[in-house]
């Protein structure tokens, strides 16, 4: 099971508009570096697993298909929008992105605050169960877009995107 980095999101402090990066350190037992959770401010500080968020966009294309929520880049506050692959499958489970190695440890599941962060209705109900996944770097890495997101045991090495 293998997928790619789609967008790379930071927010330096707790309610702060994502800001979209290509390129991010990723620190292990931290977080990436610029973001809320790297200097332990966010909103979800004490809850193992925020060191790194995923969202798949393929989720954020229902969303707006059965919702009509348009999710711009960012604003669903996860780090990491994927592409290709699919996270809850990786719960419990360690998996690299790009050469950083993870281990998946509980849904993202949607909260009151994004839907009242962003004052729209209904967002909380349509990322139920679809909302990404929380993680813990256990090694660190450089990350860019269009690294791949691999499922431990695939038997891929190749982790940037060399097609162009």
């Amino acid at each position: 099971m293998t997928g790619r980095i789609h967008a790379i999101h930071i927010a330096p402090e707790q309610g702060a508009p994502p800001e979209l990066v290509e390129r991010v350190e990723a620190v292990a037992g931290r977080g990436l570096e610029g973001d809320r959770y790297y200097t332990a401010e966010g909103t979800f500080e004490d809850r193992e697993g925020s060191d790194l968020t995923l969202i798949e966009r393929e989720t954020l294309t229902a969303v707006e298909r059965d919702y009509d929520i348009d999710l711009e880049p960012g604003v669903h506050r996860r780090n990491i929008t994927t592409t290709g692959i699919a996270l809850n499958h990786l719960v419990g489970s360690r998996f690299r992105v790009g050469d950083a190695l993870c281990e998946g440890i509980e849904l993202c599941e949607p909260c009151s605050y994004l839907e009242r962060h962003l004052e729209r209705e209904g967002i909380r109900d349509a990322l139920v169960h679809r909302g990404g996944l929380r993680a813990r770097l256990l090694e660190g890495a450089t990350l860019e877009t269009g690294d791949q997101i691999v499922a431990a045991g695939d038997d891929t090495h190749e982790t940037r995107d060399t097609t162009e």
